[in-house]
């Protein structure tokens, strides 16, 4: 493709009533000049054009939810040689994946890097990297063999990472099973619809959503090589779980014997109110209820004996077979438009860090992801042997909370 030239783009800024774009043009070095432009040309106007609509995603109404019950704890207990052999037997195959979504930033943690960069360690350097690759080392030694394993970053944070990740060797796992992504980015837009400048020569962007993990995976060019390989399974995990277990064998066995398109690991609430997303039913397809979309009476409903009825929260840990992920891309997922402080440079090019929500992000979301599934089953698990999530500096989900869960599953920290 030949780069766009500056009449070509303005042409296209004028039909679209965006010219501020190029407002510090002519105060850029001819580098930043053509930098800017690439990065004009990359707009989807389209998407622009939707903000301040109405999110699909808030249009719950008039559609029937249900709970989805989970295959439970003393049923996988009984049924775990099972279970275990399908998915060893999967691992040895390379039929599985994994997929570490590792975009982010460490900043509710007062953290300025990636946030798989930050230490945990007490007494020791730990980082929520380092306690992710040892869990996944688990399985590698019980299989026998490595488990491709894809990590998307962020163009805010891709060279802090792969630099991290050379300098600790990996934290022992071989690098050439593995390989770093970039995630898609979408402008921000503020109140009025116009596109907005985080630098006289950068737009302001941010990634696309926890759902845009898989087109920026085949964007990388990596689906042919997964293909190839004959990778049947893809595992997608967040990095804030420094506990979780990932593609280990039961799970894969579980799913894989289940004839589901879709696996996703869940909790049992630890109250009514939990602010987690819960797996359900939606018009008769799997889907994620979150937890300000559920009525007080969703959140209370018990069965007969006693148990909540909407009562497995999920932990972002979810195991999707490969010939569906290829399916709904091409249908493309519904876009959440999202309101958010949005930092830009006003009209005398001066920074603006704003207290308040000033303007739009686009994203997609996992969530849809499930719901475009025919079958999902969720896998219940010991939430203080899997779930130690790393969201907070204090308080709930946080540094200190991890710590402890840690410390009681045997992790020197």
């Amino acid at each position: 493709m030949s780069t766009p030239t500056y009449e070509q783009i303005y042409t296209t800024l004028k039909e679209q009533d965006q010219l501020h774009l190029l407002k510090y043009y002519n105060e850029l070095t001819p580098d930043r000049q053509a930098s800017l432009l690439e990065q004009i040309s990359t707009i989807d106007w389209n998407l622009i054009h939707m903000a301040g609509q109405k999110p699909a995603s808030d249009e719950k109404a008039g559609k029937q939810i249900e709970p989805l019950g989970a295959m439970e704890l003393t049923e996988i207990e009984k049924r775990h040689d099972e279970f275990e052999a399908i998915g060893l037997e999967a691992l040895r195959a390379q039929k599985t994946g994994a997929v570490l979504l590792a975009g982010g930033q460490g900043t509710r943690l007062g953290f300025d890097k990636p946030k798989g960069m930050f230490n945990i360690g007490v007494t020791r350097p730990l980082y929520i990297f380092e306690c992710l690759i040892n869990n996944l080392m688990d399985v590698v030694k019980q299989a026998g063999t490595w488990i491709p394993l894809y990590i998307m970053t962020s163009r805010k944070n891709h060279e802090e990472t792969t630099s991290f990740f050379r300098e600790h060797n990996y934290f022992g796992y071989n690098p050439e099973e593995i390989r770093f992504f970039q995630q898609d980015m979408a402008p921000s837009v503020g109140y009025d619809g116009k596109v907005l400048l985080e630098a006289k020569d950068r737009i302001s962007m941010s990634p696309n959503g926890n759902g845009g993990w898989f087109s920026s995976l085949c964007r990388a060019g990596y689906l042919k090589e997964m293909q190839e390989r004959g990778i049947e399974w893809l595992s997608v995990f967040s990095v804030d779980n420094v506990l979780q277990r990932i593609n280990d064998p039961v799970y894969v066995g579980a799913v894989i014997s289940s004839g589901c398109d879709c696996g996703g690991k869940v909790v049992r609430k630890a109250s009514p109110n939990e602010r987690v997303g819960v797996l359900c039913r939606e018009s008769g397809k799997p889907a994620i209820v979150e937890y300000y979309e559920m009525t007080d009476d969703m959140r209370s409903l018990r069965d007969e004996n006693g148990n909540l009825l909407y009562n497995f929260g999920v932990t972002l840990n979810y195991l999707f077979r490969l010939k569906r992920l290829e399916e709904i891309r091409e249908k493309k997922l519904p876009v959440h438009i999202v309101e958010k402080k949005i930092p830009y440079i006003d009209e005398n090019g001066n920074e603006v860090k704003p207290e308040a929500p000033n303007g739009y992000k686009f994203e997609d979301l996992v969530l849809d992801m499930i719901h475009m599934m025919d079958s999902c089953l969720p896998y219940e698990i010991v939430r203080e042997k899997e779930f130690a999530p790393v969201k907070n500096r204090e308080g709930v989900d946080s540094v200190d909370t991890a710590r402890e869960l840690l410390t009681k599953n045997g992790v020197q920290i």
